[in-house]
């Protein structure tokens, strides 16, 4: 089934047992494995161009902010057109379940002149908390916390391949119902109806993000946070306080506690053989999410 909906320090996610670490190794000669061994998945801390994509996801193509002598602030920095980002607790303040759209953000970048330190630099941090990789009894592969998380805090990135939407159908109408399936469709409205669609699918290189199960009463929530360019982070923060050894999950879907509207319900087609959920939340819908408009033989609909 589609996903429809970074750890920038190089951390890596260790089997259970064995936690994510928050030092930076030195740069490896070869590329990292994730689950050292146990899955043969190179290690990539952030997204790379993979097939179809017409963007590079490394490119630098935003400018910086003058903030020099004196701190980001709504007004006077740049980057913050849309208003602070961030609390003083390094807490997204635009969270919660009754927002359905979640605003732009936008954090200082390597050409700003700002200090390091800055409010508005937060997942390019990268990882904060001891987070592990764990077995469940029926969802494979885990991640969990090994420690409290407060609610708005960064926990982690989505990274792997960015894709071009030719190669996600073509990869998706591969996969059978035992496959498991990580690509993620992010589609953000913005202005006339436009509709900007990133694709990223971390099954051949990716980060910790992969071994994040669904839920329909998720404790993580998915933000576009863009850094360098508009190839956005996907980035996870904390939807509510998250208890240590509690496993961290979000909404395939790429909605907020089971929400759904008119076009999300137009994407479920009933015919299809769908997998089941395993979540065991309260309002399980049954099935995993499906979006039916990536498993389309036909040419992409004009969405712009």
């Amino acid at each position: 089934m589609a996903r429809n909906a970074h750890e920038s320090c190089g951390a890596v996610a260790m089997p259970c047992g064995m936690a994510a670490s928050e030092e930076e190794p030195e740069a490896p000669s070869e590329r990292l494995d994730v689950a050292r061994g146990l899955e043969n998945v190179p290690y990539t801390p952030d997204h790379v161009a993979g097939p179809g994509t017409d963007v590079d996801p490394t490119q630098i193509t935003f400018p910086g902010c003058i903030c020099l002598k004196t701190p980001c602030l709504p007004g006077t920095c740049s980057c913050l057109r849309h208003g602070e980002n961030y609390d003083d607790n390094s807490c997204l303040i635009d969270i919660g379940s009754e927002g359905k759209c979640a605003k732009p953000v936008f954090e200082c970048n390597v050409l700003c002149q700002c200090s390091d330190h800055c409010r508005n630099r937060v997942v390019q941090q990268g990882l904060q908390f001891q987070l592990q990789v764990f077995k469940t009894d029926k969802k494979g592969w885990g991640l969990r916390t090994l420690e409290f998380i407060p609610k708005g805090r960064f926990v982690c990135e989505y990274a792997g391949e960015v894709l071009g939407y030719s190669e996600v159908q073509r990869r998706i109408q591969l996969q059978t119902i035992q496959d498991p399936n990580y690509i993620i469709a992010i589609r953000e409205h913005v202005y006339n109806g436009q509709v900007i669609e990133t694709f990223v699918d971390p099954s051949c290189i990716g980060n910790i993000g992969r071994f994040l199960n669904h839920s329909c009463e998720p404790n993580l929530l998915m933000i576009p946070v863009r850094i360098d360019s508009m190839v956005p982070k996907l980035a996870l923060f904390a939807a509510k306080d998250i208890l240590p050894e509690e496993e961290l999950s979000y909404d395939y879907s790429g909605r907020f506690l089971n929400l759904m509207d008119s076009e999300d319900k137009e994407r479920l087609d009933h015919g299809k053989i769908r997998k089941c959920c395993y979540c065991g939340a309260k309002s399980c819908a049954a099935f995993l999410p499906y979006d039916s408009s990536l498993y389309c033989p036909l040419e992409k609909p004009n969405i712009s």
